[in-house]
């Protein structure tokens, strides 16, 4: 029960009041009688009990919803979570661009020489010699006077095969001996593979055949070095006739060999020497 305010007790003292002096006013059954002015209210009673349970009451509506509250305070990082399936293969990236090209090695060993090559096939049979002079017992013990040339030149020569250089040389005697010599620098170029070059004298466009060929040869095998060299190639040659001799010094091409690049004469001198010599002893 709810408590009655201090206007509402004081308007029920005014109204009880009222009712009292109704009852004492003159009538046929009460005769009149004096009384004196009201009495003045008497203080408020104390407060009245508690009412009844609110559940004999009809439930209020509902108030209108309240503003949102401050958010409050992060709680604790959770515990980690299990392992998740593995996805799934990704698709091939496309290629990347080319990289700068590295430094040149350094060079290898050397390496192994290679086996011989086949021999060759026979040559043409030469032409047929000029009549020699008639022989004399005393002609060897005879001295000789010395014959001798030299032929020089300063060329680079890149020339694969065939003559180089020539040098005619006017020979005295039939029965002596031509020594000759080339000395000059000489090379032969094959990158990534096998070469050989092979340089030789000639004399009237023959090789010589008393007793065998003037020649030298320059192999490369796998390699990039340019081996320009000091080189010399001599020997004597016998069975030759007296009389102008056209001494050739050529390149060619080595048995059981392709042709290969071939290089003469690198920034320096060539010469080739040639000398009358006594016949061989017996």
């Amino acid at each position: 029960m709810k408590v009655l305010s201090v206007t509402s007790v004081i308007v029920l003292s005014i109204l009880l009041s009222a009712m009292a002096q109704d009852k004492n006013e003159p009538s046929a059954e009460n005769p009149a009688q004096c009384y004196g002015a009201p009495g003045v209210p008497g203080t408020p009673g104390r407060d009245g009990r508690d009412g009844r349970d609110a559940a004999m009451f009809a439930k209020g509506e509902h108030g209108e919803k309240g503003e949102r509250g401050f958010s409050g305070a992060p709680g604790n990082a959770g515990s980690k979570g299990p392992a998740g399936v593995k996805g799934v293969k990704g698709e091939r990236g496309s290629p990347g661009v080319k990289g700068v090209g590295g430094n040149l090695g350094p060079r290898g060993p050397k390496g192994e020489m290679g086996l011989n090559g086949r021999k060759g096939e026979m040559g043409i049979n030469g032409r047929k010699g000029d009549k020699g002079e008639q022989s004399c017992a005393s002609c060897h013990s005879q001295p000789l006077e010395l014959n001798w040339k030299q032929c020089v030149w300063r060329r680079e020569d890149g020339t694969d095969t065939g003559v180089i250089q020539e040098c005619p040389f006017k020979k005295q005697h039939g029965h002596t001996a031509l020594q000759v010599a080339y000395a000059g620098n000489l090379r032969v170029l094959c990158p990534g593979s096998t070469c050989c070059s092979r340089w030789f004298f000639t004399f009237n466009d023959t090789e010589c055949t008393g007793p065998m060929a003037i020649d030298g040869i320059v192999h490369m095998r796998n390699s990039n070095d340019n081996p320009l060299r000091h080189r010399q190639i001599e020997g004597y040659c016998e069975n030759l006739p007296a009389g102008q001799v056209k001494i050739g010094f050529n390149i060619g091409i080595c048995s059981g060999y392709s042709t290969a690049n071939g290089y003469s004469g690198w920034n320096s001198v060539s010469r080739i020497m040639v000398a009358e010599m006594p016949p061989a002893q017996q």
